[in-house]
């Protein structure tokens, strides 16, 4: 098997992610939300990876910027999707090599944590414990065991509080 190479997105690739979005979600909102974060303020471009199996593109995530509100006034951090994998390349470990490569890159961003909404059993795999095991909540019509998140810094999430996602995440939630 050829091995997967994980790199960050470049202009050339929006069209690839786009028809890899559309397969995985068998929808445009996912493939419309990624664009949008591109023209957003939350978009670190060195957070947008894609995964490239014999030249083509088969995955990819993104990691964006999120406010935390609590106690302690707020924080930025970062929230975790859209995931994505060509259906015909799923269960090859596509997925987690996207997703470890993401978390290895937003650490020596100084970022302190990161979100996500969705598949907790999943994301769990990777180190990322239920947001409730903190007091975080988000802004997300989600229940409440589907927001899972990570510290990349050691006691950031302790106050708890509010992950407030902008207004274009709603539309998949």
């Amino acid at each position: 098997m050829q091995p997967i190479k994980v790199r960050a997105e470049v202009a050339d690739d929006y069209r690839s992610i786009d028809v890899v979005n559309l397969s995985a979600f068998e929808g445009e909102a996912e493939a419309q939300l990624v664009d949008e974060l591109r023209n957003s303020d939350g978009f670190i471009p060195d957070l947008s990876l894609v995964a490239e199996l014999n030249g083509r593109v088969v995955g990819h995530v993104v990691l964006s910027k999120v406010k935390l509100k609590n106690s302690q006034g707020n924080s930025e951090i970062l929230a975790l999707g859209p995931m994505s994998v060509v259906p015909s390349q799923s269960h090859r470990g596509i997925g987690s090599e996207l997703i470890e490569a993401a978390i290895a890159r937003a650490k020596p961003l100084c970022y302190t944590a990161i979100v996500v909404a969705g598949y907790p059993e999943y994301y769990q795999r990777f180190g990322f414990r239920p947001a409730k095991d903190w007091g975080i909540r988000c802004n997300l019509a989600i229940p409440d065991d589907a927001l899972t998140a990570m510290e990349l810094k050691d006691g950031i999430l302790a106050p708890g509080g509010e992950v407030e996602y902008p207004e274009m995440f709603k539309a998949l939630f």
